[in-house]
C-alpha cells in the first residue's frame, strides 16, 4: 500500500499538454533563442564562461577544445559533447560569425564546408579579444548568478556585455512554435545608432537608419534589398535581405570573387555544370575554381566568345543558382521581461541600453561598496596608528584583545579584525602617511561614484564614452556593401539552346529520340524488340514537340535534351504520367502562333493554337474531349486561314469545307466536321479514317490498300460542301478509305 500511495493519477490529456508546455518553454527559453542582453544561447554563453574560468583569454595560450566541452559539459551543460562543440565552431568560424568570440588553431572548417572542422581532440582554442567585451565586468557585481545543473557552482544568467551583440553577430535557431533569424550588424553603424538614441530617447527609426544602413554579413557580396523593404524589415522586426555574389571581368573571363552569406562554392559549380551539362549554358566553355588561401574566392566562368553579353549571362546565374540568395529575417529574442517576442530595431536598442544602463549602475555600485567597505577598514587602521602603543598593550595583555579594542576606540568588528591581522612589517611610520594617501584617493573615488550613480546625464555619458572605446577597440569598416540593383531574370530557353535543326522520332511503344538535321532517313533506324517506327516531325532545338495521346491528353517536351536517333531513346513515361492504359499517339510541332486542327473519328473538331498546347506538369492537358471508344485523328497543320479541310469516312465519304468554319478552342469536343450516323458508329461499320488541311493551289490523294487517286481543284470542288454534311461518294474501289495525303503545290 505505501508504495502506491506515492503514485499520483491524471489524465494523460492533461499530463501530456503539461509535459509538452514544459518541453517547449524549455526549448525556447534554454536552448534556442538569444537573450537580448549578451545575444547568447545558454550554450554559447555556458562555453565563453567556461573558456573565462579556464583562464583561456586572448592572451593565453591554446588549450584542446576537448578540454573546454569537457569543463561545459561536466560543469554547466548536460548535454551531447558534438552539439556543444558544434556551437563552439560556429563562433570560431570568421566566415559564419561577423566577430568571432572564439580564436581557433587547427582546422575549424572552410566557407566551402563549414562542416569540415576536425575533431575537437585535434583543434585547440582561446578566447578572441572581442569576447572580453562579455565578460570584462563579469567579476564586479553587474550580474544575477543561478545554481548549474546540480547545484554545485554558480553560473551567470547572462554575460554582462559592453556590446549590443545580439545585432553584431546575430543568430539563428528553432524553437517550438517560433524561430529567430537575426543577420549580424557592423558594430561602428550600432554603436552610433546606441549612441543617438542615449542622447535622445525619443529619436525615430528613420534617424537610427541614418546610422545603421542594413545588415553586414562576414562577407563582401553585395546586398541588393532596396532600402525601403530595408526599413520595413526593422521597423516591423522581421522581413527577408536579398545578397548577390560579386564578380569582375578579367580578359574575357568572369571572375566571381565574394559569394553571399554560407554559399558554397563547390556547390555553386555543380549548380552551373548541372546547366552547362542540360545545355542550358551553351555560350560558356568551362569552369574553374581558382580559389587559395590569398583569394578565399576566386571562381572562374569562360566563355565560348569573346562577344557576349556578361551582364545577362550574370543575371540568368544569379536567378537560376545560389549566387543571388535570400535569407529571412525575424529578429526574435528573449527580452529583459523574460519573455520570446518579435522586435523592430529602435525596441533592440532601447531595451539594450536599459540593460546596459543597469549593468553599469550595478557595476558603479559595487565598486562604491568596496570603497566605503576599504575607507571604513582605513579608519579603523588610523585609530590604531595614531595609538600603536596602547593597541599593542591591549593585544599583548588581554586574553580577548577584539572587544577590549572595540570598547576603548569605539571600533566596529570589521575594524577591530583588520587591527588583529596587521602584520608587524605594517607598523612602520610610513604606513600612516599611506593610509591617508590611500584615503585621500578612495575619497575622491567615492565622491564620483555618488555623483554618477545620482545622476542620469552623468551615468548616459559614462556609458558613450565606453560604447565610443570599446568601438574604437573592436570596430572596423562595413564589409557587405548596400547597392542598388537591377532584378535578376533567367534567360529564355530559345537564348540558352543553339538553334538547329533536328528530326524527333517517336516508336510504336513511345520511346522517344531526336537527330540533328532535317535529312535524315528515319529507315536506317534499329527499335528495340517488338517495337518499329510510328512518327517523325521536323522542327528545331528552340522549339518544344508535343505528344498526344490515346485519350485526347497533349504533353510537351524540350529536343534539345532529347537522347541520339543512334540510341534507341528513352521512354516519354519518364517525362510524362499518362492515365493507365493511353499510349502515346502523334508528334507535333511548330511556332507558338502556328495553329492545328484536331479532331476524332466521331467526326467532331475544332482548331487550336500551338500556344494553348503546353502541359503544365507531367500528368499533360487534357485538349479533345471525346467519348471512350473514340480514337484521336492525326493533328493536321493550318497555313493559312483560306485553307480548306478535308475529311473522310471509312465508307468512301469525302467532305471538303473552308478551315474558317470550325471554331478555335483552348480544348474541347468542337464541332461537328462530317456527318457520321451514330448506329454506324457504334457498331463499327463507319467513322472518320483521316482529315487532313489542303494548302491553297494543293491537291490530295486518297489511298484504299493499293489504289489511290488524286484529286485536283476542279475534283476537290465536286467535293465540296457544309461542313457537318454526310459527305459525297468517292469512285467504285474506294469505299473503304485508308487515308489522305496532301500533295505539293502544282
Amino acid at each position: 500500500m505505501g508504495i502506491q500511495e506515492n503514485f499520483e493519477q491524471l489524465p494523460l490529456k492533461e499530463f501530456t499538454e503539461k509535459a509538452y508546455l514544459d518541453y517547449s518553454m524549455y526549448v525556447i527559453l534554454d536552448r534556442a533563442l538569444p537573450n537580448i542582453g549578451d545575444g547568447l544561447k545558454p550554450v554559447q554563453r555556458r562555453i565563453v564562461y567556461a573558456m573565462s574560468e579556464l583562464g583561456l583569454n586572448a592572451a593565453a595560450k591554446y588549450k584542446k577544445s576537448a578540454r573546454t566541452v569537457g569543463d561545459v559539459l561536466g560543469k554547466f551543460h548536460p548535454h551531447g559533447d558534438s552539439a556543444c562543440y558544434e556551437a563552439m565552431v560556429l563562433m570560431a568560424q570568421n566566415f559564419s560569425y561577423r566577430y568571432p568570440l572564439i580564436d581557433g588553431q587547427g582546422n575549424w572548417g572552410s566557407p566551402d564546408d563549414p562542416k569540415s572542422f576536425a575533431a575537437m581532440r585535434y583543434t585547440e582554442s582561446r578566447l578572441t579579444a572581442y569576447a572580453q567585451s562579455l565578460l570584462s565586468e563579469l567579476g564586479q557585481g553587474t550580474v544575477n548568478w543561478v545554481d548549474n545543473f546540480d547545484g554545485s557552482l554558480k553560473e551567470p544568467v547572462v554575460l554582462p556585455a559592453r556590446l549590443p551583440n545580439v545585432l553584431l553577430n546575430g543568430t539563428t535557431g528553432i524553437a517550438v512554435g517560433m524561430a529567430t533569424d537575426i543577420p549580424p550588424h557592423n558594430l561602428r553603424e550600432i554603436a552610433a545608432a546606441c549612441i543617438l538614441l542615449l542622447e535622445a530617447p525619443e529619436t525615430s527609426l528613420e534617424d537610427l537608419l541614418a546610422h545603421v544602413k542594413g545588415p553586414d554579413y562576414p562577407t563582401e557580396a553585395e546586398i541588393i534589398t532596396p532600402h525601403e523593404e530595408i526599413q520595413a524589415m526593422y521597423a516591423m522586426g522581421n522581413g527577408s535581405i536579398k545578397m548577390r555574389a560579386k564578380y569582375e571581368v578579367e580578359e574575357n573571363n568572369i571572375v566571381i570573387t565574394a559569394l553571399p552569406y554560407q554559399v558554397s562554392g563547390s556547390k555553386l559549380m555543380e549548380q552551373i555544370a548541372a546547366q552547362m551539362n542540360a545545355k542550358k549554358l551553351p555560350m560558356i566553355d568551362d569552369l574553374r575554381d581558382e580559389s587559395d588561401h590569398e583569394n578565399p574566392t576566386r571562381l572562374v566562368v569562360i566563355p565560348k566568345l569573346k562577344r557576349i553579353d556578361v551582364d545577362a549571362l550574370m543575371s540568368h546565374l544569379f536567378a537560376t543558382t545560389d549566387l543571388e540568395k535570400n535569407y529571412r529575417v525575424n529578429m526574435n529574442m528573449i527580452g529583459l521581461d523574460g519573455k520570446p517576442q518579435v522586435k523592430n530595431l529602435r525596441k533592440i536598442l532601447s531595451e539594450w541600453l536599459v540593460f546596459r544602463t543597469e549593468t553599469v549602475r550595478r557595476r558603479l555600485q559595487y565598486r562604491l561598496d568596496k570603497v566605503l567597505a576599504r575607507l571604513h577598514i582605513l579608519d579603523g587602521l588610523l585609530i590604531a596608528y595614531l595609538n600603536i602603543d596602547e593597541v599593542i598593550a591591549i593585544i599583548r595583555n588581554e586574553d580577548k584583545p577584539k572587544p577590549v579594542l572595540m570598547e576603548r576606540f569605539g571600533l566596529t568588528d570589521l575594524q577591530a579584525e583588520a587591527i588583529l591581522e596587521l602584520k608587524l612589517r605594517h607598523l612602520a611610520k610610513l604606513e600612516e602617511m599611506k593610509i591617508r594617501g590611500e584615503q585621500a584617493d578612495l575619497e575622491k573615488e567615492r565622491q564620483a561614484l555618488e555623483k554618477t550613480l545620482g545622476s542620469s546625464a552623468l551615468l548616459n555619458r559614462l556609458i558613450k564614452k565606453e560604447l565610443e572605446a570599446d568601438t574604437e577597440k573592436y570596430g572596423d569598416a562595413r564589409r557587405s556593401p548596400i547597392v542598388a540593383r537591377n532584378v535578376a531574370k533567367p534567360l529564355d530557353t530559345a537564348a540558352l539552346i543553339p538553334n538547329e535543326p533536328v528530326t524527333v522520332i517517336l516508336s510504336q511503344k513511345g520511346w522517344i529520340r531526336a537527330a540533328k538535321g532535317h535529312d535524315f532517313d528515319v529507315e536506317t533506324l534499329s527499335y528495340r524488340a517488338g517495337d518499329g517506327f510510328l512518327q517523325a516531325v521536323k522542327t528545331r532545338t528552340t522549339q518544344p514537340v508535343f505528344v498526344l495521346d490515346s485519350t485526347g491528353r497533349i504533353y510537351s517536351t524540350s529536343t534539345h535534351d532529347l537522347p541520339s536517333a543512334r540510341s534507341q531513346g528513352e521512354p516519354l513515361t519518364g517525362r510524362f504520367n499518362p492515365p493507365s492504359g493511353a499510349i502515346f499517339t502523334h508528334l507535333i510541332t511548330g511556332n507558338a502562333e502556328d495553329w492545328y486542327v484536331f479532331g476524332c473519328d466521331t467526326g467532331y473538331g475544332f482548331k487550336i493554337q500551338v500556344k494553348d498546347l503546353a502541359g503544365k506538369n507531367r500528368a499533360g492537358k487534357a485538349v479533345i474531349m471525346m467519348s471512350e471508344k473514340a480514337k484521336v485523328l492525326q493533328p493536321s497543320p493550318i497555313m493559312k486561314e483560306s485553307d480548306l479541310l478535308a475529311v473522310a469516312t471509312l465508307q468512301g465519304r469525302l467532305l471538303i469545307f473552308p478551315v474558317s468554319e470550325l471554331p478555335a478552342l483552348a480544348k474541347g469536343k468542337g464541332n461537328k466536321l462530317i456527318h457520321i450516323p451514330p448506329a454506324d458508329f457504334v457498331s463499327g461499320k463507319d467513322h472518320v479514317v483521316s482529315m487532313v488541311v489542303i494548302p491553297t493551289m494543293a491537291s490530295i490523294r486518297v489511298v484504299s490498300g493499293k489504289r489511290h487517286v488524286t484529286l485536283k481543284a476542279m475534283d476537290i470542288d465536286h467535293y465540296s460542301g457544309a461542313r457537318a454534311n454526310r459527305g459525297y461518294v468517292l469512285p467504285r474501289g474506294f469505299q473503304r478509305v485508308d487515308q489522305l495525303l496532301v500533295e505539293s503545290e502544282s
